[in-house]
């Protein structure tokens, strides 16, 4: 039984808006970081702990009580000027915020949090008393913007008295729609664990719970205007179909059906794209986390790094928001740890002793473009090649086979990595490939650029939303299947006359770059009805390559559904055609896990 028992509302909502509250405060000490005597940063991160303070007195959750008025008296005295702002203080200001955050995640799962770690609450009396020494700050924290902690301390600590319970967070002209999982039980004790580990398990639950959608009231009417004119024309439908039932077959009947048909489609459409709005929300949520690591990272690390949001407004659908928080995280990091140099290396450069790393957002068309650059050292492309030699996750003939950009994308292998040694931060080769093993999931792709010297520079782009899927329909032994259009670079012509063999392999030249072709069909496990007359160059998880079909359909926008009780492999679903027929979605990630080498003979031979 949960310990909040009758108030998991008011929980709920606390959580939520504690939760955006938290994020902003972190932003707004890393600015304060930079501008101490900045007033307005400095009531702003107090109004923020006293607002949290006020919401856990009134649920009576007084450890996060004790906590928030403890880094609050801080701010009360750097407000009146009787504490000077130190990097030392920061670690321990920054520390509160990472024990408020475990607390959340305490709250999540419905049970009462343990009182704050011991060591770090004393840090916090040393520096009301101005007397914090260097050893005395917790360790910046290395993942998630939160410190590694060996083992949480169940302290009694004096919880002050609360005389005064500020109100909720303020709202704007928004209303909340949530859902909440029917699956979802509240344990009735904290789990016996590390805080390492637990600190984990609060992040995937706060995932897995995170429900609410703040939607403008404007988009809602807009929703609603659509729908009485959608009700409208299907009044206007009905009468004509009566019409024509009593045989008035007219030809101003028949004009009346098609305009009417017509405006429906045209409702129907800005329905859908008033729908997928209400699911739009901003980028600046996930961003907001961003600046709080690259400071923790620069800081443990002795680099002195700024993180630059730009496109925070850029809106994009709320699923995949979630999706990429684990992407940009190891992209920041590795920007962080890889990139950008020392001070002192940056002076010997000649560049400005404080590196720059940009995080962007912004929408071309029906895509979303973000981008992660750094004014850093670059990648050189033969030095990657040689690592990944050296490493044996290529042979020597397709280290020589590979352009510049082709050998960038090397640090996307499992296993690759740059660093002869592992750390706190990197070094054992498991983070590039989830990026973009990630990122494809999202029906998305993932570029590099980069210059030795100058720095990197990581573009993903991305559809607006998972609800619908854009995809290329193309035909294999007489079936239609679905390709994601994201992965889609051009169509070609198979001429057998251009088709070469290399290594057992059939292979095209394709404008200077030597590409594999692999039939669907036998992808599929079928034995083909012909050979395949077009290919698609597919940009994959295993690289370029070219996958050969028997004809095209064309372009269309789908929506997929799963099939039931069932799941072949490749498949990722189903759609219907404007015709009524099945149309299968394949997951050419599932397809290619297994490689089939095709020669140029069975890849024109025919069925027997």
């Amino acid at each position: 039984m949960s310990d909040f028992s009758g108030m998991q509302e008011l929980l709920e909502d606390f959580l939520t808006e504690a939760g955006e509250l938290l994020s902003d405060v972190d932003n707004k000490l890393v600015e304060l970081e930079k501008r101490p005597n900045d007033a307005g940063l400095l009531n702003d991160v107090f109004r923020g702990f006293h607002t949290i303070k006020g919401g856990a007195g009134f649920l009576n959750v007084d450890e996060l009580v004790a906590l928030c008025h403890l880094t609050e008296n801080l701010f009360d005295r750097l407000r009146n000027h009787e504490l000077a702002l130190s990097p030392e203080l920061m670690d321990v200001i920054l520390s509160a915020t990472s024990g408020v955050r475990e607390m959340f995640g305490h709250l999540e799962r419905g049970s009462r949090p343990p009182a704050a770690d011991a060591a770090l609450l004393a840090a916090r009396q040393r520096g009301l008393q101005g007397s914090l020494s260097g050893t005395d700050a917790p360790t910046p924290a290395t993942s998630g913007g939160e410190p590694e902690w060996d083992d949480l301390y169940a302290a009694v600590v004096d919880t002050p008295s609360v005389t005064e319970v500020s109100q909720p967070v303020a709202r704007g002209p928004v209303r909340e729609v949530q859902s909440r999982s029917p699956g979802r039980r509240a344990t009735d004790q904290p789990e016996a664990e590390g805080a390492r580990a637990g600190r984990r398990e609060n992040d995937r639950v706060a995932v897995s719970q995170e429900t609410t959608i703040r939607i403008d009231t404007n988009r809602l009417d807009q929703v609603l205007n659509l729908s009485g004119e959608i009700g409208l024309a299907k009044n206007r439908l009905n009468c004509l179909r009566t019409d024509i039932l009593g045989g008035k077959t007219d030809a101003e009947t028949l004009r009346a059906l098609d305009e009417a048909v017509s405006h429906l489609d045209l409702l129907v459409g800005d329905l859908q794209n008033a729908v997928m709005k209400t699911r739009m929300q901003p980028i600046g949520r996930l961003f907001q986390k961003y600046p709080r690591v690259a400071r923790d990272m620069s800081r443990q690390l002795g680099k002195k790094v700024e993180l630059i949001l730009e496109g925070e407004d850029t809106e994009l659908d709320k699923t995949m928001i979630e999706e990429l928080g684990d992407p940009l995280i190891h992209l920041v990091r590795n920007a962080v740890d890889h990139g950008i140099e020392t001070p002192e290396e940056r002076l010997a450069a000649g560049k400005p002793e404080t590196a720059e790393v940009v995080l962007s957002a912004q929408q071309l068309g029906d895509h979303i473009v973000l981008q992660i650059r750094d004014d850093g050292r670059g990648m050189r492309p033969d030095a990657l090649r040689q690592k990944a030699l050296q490493k044996g996750l290529i042979d020597a003939e397709t280290a020589a086979n590979l352009d510049d950009r082709q050998a960038l994308h090397l640090i996307f292998l499992p296993g690759f990595s740059t660093k002869d040694e592992v750390s706190n931060f990197s070094g054992r080769g498991v983070g590039m490939d989830v990026v973009r093993t990630n990122i494809q999931k999202l029906n998305g792709r993932i570029d590099i650029e980069s210059v030795w010297g100058r720095g990197s520079t990581f573009s993903i782009s991305l559809p607006l939303t998972l609800a619908i899927l854009p995809v290329l329909v193309v035909k294999a032994n007489q079936q239609s299947f679905a390709l994601p259009l994201a992965l889609v670079r051009e169509i070609i012509q198979i001429r057998p006359l251009e088709v070469q063999e290399v290594a057992g392999r059939a292979t095209m030249l394709v404008r200077d770059e030597v590409l594999e072709i692999r039939s669907l069909s036998r992808l599929i496990g079928w034995q083909p009805s012909c050979p395949p007359a077009y290919g698609v160059l597919l940009n994959a998880a295993i690289g370029s390559f070219i996958l050969g079909v028997e004809g095209f359909v064309g372009r269309d926008d789908v929506v997929i559904k799963p099939l039931e009780d069932i799941k072949p492999k490749g498949i990722a679903g189903a759609t219907l055609s404007g015709d009524g027929s099945v149309v299968l979605v394949l997951d050419m990630e599932q397809l290619l896990a297994v490689p089939i080498r095709e020669t140029r003979r069975e890849l024109f031979e025919l069925a027997a």
